[in-house]
C-alpha cells in the first residue's frame, strides 16, 4: 500500500528549504543585472511567451503591468540562485490599476511565491544584461588588527598596568614638629620658654616690695674710707 504524502506538507518543506537557502545565499556575493527575463502564460489560449523587463521599467503583458526592481544571480563559485523583486499591477475594465503582487520571485521554484491571477501567470526564468558584483557584508567589513606587544614582552602576555602614583606622606616631618617649647596650634600669645642653662635666681630678702627690693646691694668701694 502506497503512502500518500499531503501536498501541503510537501510545499511547506520545500518553502522551508528555499527560505533557508535564500538566507544563507543572502550572505554570499551577488551579481546585479539590468534585465530580468520572464515567461508569461495566457491561461485561456494556453500561449506562453517570453519577455524582458529592464530594471525600474514597466512592460505590459495582457492586462498586467510588470515592473522589475532588481534581479540577482550568484557567482559560479556559489550555489545557483536567481531571484528578482517585481511588482505587478492589473488594469481593470474602467482603466484603473491596482497592485496585485509585490515580492520576490525565484527562478528555481516558480510556485514558491507565484502570482495569483485567474487569466495570466508569469514567472522568472533568468537575469541578463550588465553585471555588477555586490560583495557580502562579511567580506566588506574589515577586522581590527591586534596591537603589537612591546619589545621584550612575551607573545600573548597582557600589557602591565601603570603603577599608581605614590601616596602623600601624611606625617611630614619638620625641624620644629616635636619641639617641646613650641606654641600650640592656634595660640597667638607669647611663647613661654624656660630659663637659660646655669641661671641662678636671686635670694629673696623678705622685703616683699617691688622694684629694688629684689636687686642685690652694690659692693662697697674701698677708696671711700680714705
Amino acid at each position: 500500500m502506497r503512502r500518500i504524502v499531503p501536498r501541503a506538507l510537501i510545499l511547506t518543506a520545500l518553502a522551508i528549504t528555499l527560505i533557508s537557502a535564500a538566507t544563507s545565499a543572502a550572505e554570499a556575493d551577488k551579481i546585479k543585472h539590468s534585465i530580468a527575463v520572464f515567461s508569461g502564460l495566457d491561461k485561456i489560449t494556453g500561449r506562453i511567451i517570453s519577455f524582458e523587463v529592464g530594471m525600474n521599467e514597466t512592460v505590459q503583458f495582457g492586462s498586467l503591468l510588470i515592473t522589475d526592481r532588481v534581479c540577482y544571480t550568484r557567482p559560479p563559485t556559489e550555489a545557483p540562485q536567481t531571484d528578482t523583486f517585481v511588482q505587478v499591477d492589473q488594469i481593470d475594465a474602467d482603466k484603473t490599476t491596482k497592485r496585485i503582487f509585490s515580492g520576490w520571485m525565484f527562478a528555481a521554484s516558480p510556485g514558491l511565491n507565484a502570482l495569483d491571477q485567474p487569466v495570466y501567470d508569469i514567472w522568472l526564468t533568468d537575469c541578463k544584461g550588465t553585471e555588477q558584483l555586490i560583495p557580502s557584508p562579511s567580506t566588506t567589513q574589515s577586522t581590527p588588527e591586534p596591537e603589537e606587544p612591546e619589545a621584550g614582552a612575551p607573545a600573548g602576555a597582557p600589557n602591565p598596568a601603570p603603577a599608581p602614583p605614590p601616596a602623600p606622606d601624611k606625617l611630614a616631618k619638620t625641624p620644629h614638629a616635636h619641639h617641646h617649647d613650641a606654641a600650640p596650634a592656634g595660640n597667638n600669645g607669647p611663647v613661654e620658654v624656660g630659663p637659660p642653662p646655669g641661671f641662678q635666681p636671686p635670694p629673696d630678702n623678705g622685703d616683699g616690695g617691688d622694684g629694688g627690693g629684689d636687686q642685690p646691694p652694690p659692693p662697697a668701694n674701698p677708696d671711700s674710707d680714705r
